[in-house]
Parts: structure tokens; C-alpha cells; sequence
């Protein structure tokens, strides 16, 4: 059955970006240890178009098997970009350029209507302004029989509040950042039941799997 999941890289201290996010600095400050762990696997390489060299192991796997049966993802505007209020023009197509690494549509959280467009190899943004019900069901139709994935911290904290997320893989990293922006800010106590199912141990990264309900 189609699930709506999420994989997230957090710190030690629970922040999964560091303080000053910022267009030149999309991670914020001390962020990109946070992915260190991730940019040496061939999975990583193949999800970015470079071909695939690369380190395998428990990690790889774990970063594959989050890519695997993917139709569609959901996004806040802080991940798309760094633009604040109503959009000043179209010409911002996200941190990634004109060749991102989903290849499937993408469900954009705004409160500022915008166009859809489409780019390379699949690629679609769609822009929401009627709150994430609406844009998990969207994403749900467009992935018709393939998962769904959420990203960015308030927009995974608006799906686990809806009771929308059935799975996460939060992967754990030895950085301490001591600011930014926490995961699982805003949430009340009970916000979902948690299970943890699954524990695997990576050479610089621990991935900790929870079933949600």
C-alpha cells in the first residue's frame, strides 16, 4: 500500500538546519556536516545525475530505499527557496536549478499563489495555498500507486499534526549545532502513536525507522 514518508538528517542536538539559512548558505550555518554522511554514496550520486561511483553499505541502502517507489513529494517555501511573501517574479525555480532531483511532481506549501511549471527529466512544481490536506491528496492522485514524501521541518510537523504521515526514517548524526531549526518544534505532546521499527547502523550516521499512527 502507498505510504507518506519522510527521511530527515538531524544533529545530535536535534536541529535539521543551522541558524542563517540564507541563498547563499541554503543549509544555514554549519548545515552541510549534517549531509556528510550522504554526499560520498553512490545512491546520493545517482539521485544528483553523476553517475554511479560511489561508497555502498548499510547507509546507501537505507538513502536507496528512501528513494524507492517515489511519485510524488511535498514541500514547504523554505525548502523551495529563500523568496519571503507574494513572489516578486517566476524566475526562482528552487535551491536546485533547472535539473532537481526528484523527477516527479512536487507539491509546493504557499501561502502566495504561482503557475506550475515544469523542468528536466519529470520534474513538475505545483504550488498550494489551501493547506497540506490538499497538497498530500494532490500528491497522492499524481503518485497514484507510489509513495509520497514530505520535506522540511514545518511542513513535516504540519503532516504529523494532520495524523497524515505513516513513516519516517530520521538518520541521526555525531554534529552539535546548537541552533537553527528543529525537527519536531510545535508539536503537541501525543501529536501521533510512534513505533519504532527499525534500526540500522551506518559507518557515520545512525537511521532510526518509526511507523506512525
Amino acid at each position: 500500500m502507498p505510504k507518506v514518508k519522510s527521511q530527515i538528517t538531524i544533529s545530535l542536538d536535534g536541529y535539521m538546519a543551522g541558524p542563517n539559512q540564507s541563498e547563499e548558505n541554503p543549509l544555514g550555518e554549519g548545515g552541510e556536516a549534517l549531509h556528510e554522511w550522504a554526499f560520498k554514496l553512490a545512491s546520493f550520486n545517482e539521485m544528483h545525475g553523476r553517475g554511479e561511483a560511489g561508497e555502498r553499505g548499510p547507509s546507501d541502502d537505507v538513502l536507496r530505499s528512501t528513494q524507492e517507489n517515489l511519485g510524488a513529494v511535498v514541500i514547504g517555501r523554505n525548502m523551495f527557496g529563500p523568496v519571503r511573501g507574494p513572489w516578486p517574479d517566476e524566475e526562482w525555480k528552487g535551491w536546485w536549478g533547472d535539473d532537481p532531483p526528484f523527477h516527479c511532481p512536487v507539491y509546493v506549501l504557499t501561502h502566495y499563489p504561482r503557475d506550475p511549471f515544469e523542468l528536466e527529466n519529470g520534474n513538475s512544481f505545483h504550488f498550494v495555498t489551501d493547506g497540506i490536506e490538499k497538497a498530500i491528496a494532490g500528491a497522492k492522485e499524481a503518485a497514484d500507486d507510489q509513495d509520497v514524501s514530505v520535506g522540511g521541518a514545518s511542513t513535516l510537523q504540519q503532516t504529523i499534526a494532520a495524523g497524515l504521515l505513516d513513516e519516517i526514517v530520521v538518520t541521526q548524526v555525531p554534529v552539535i549545532l546548537g541552533g537553527g531549526v528543529r525537527l519536531f518544534d510545535h508539536l503537541a505532546p501525543g501529536a501521533a502513536e510512534v513505533e519504532l521499527a527499525e534500526v540500522v547502523e551506518g559507518a557515520e550516521a545512525l537511521h532510526l525507522t518509526y511507523r506512525l499512527r
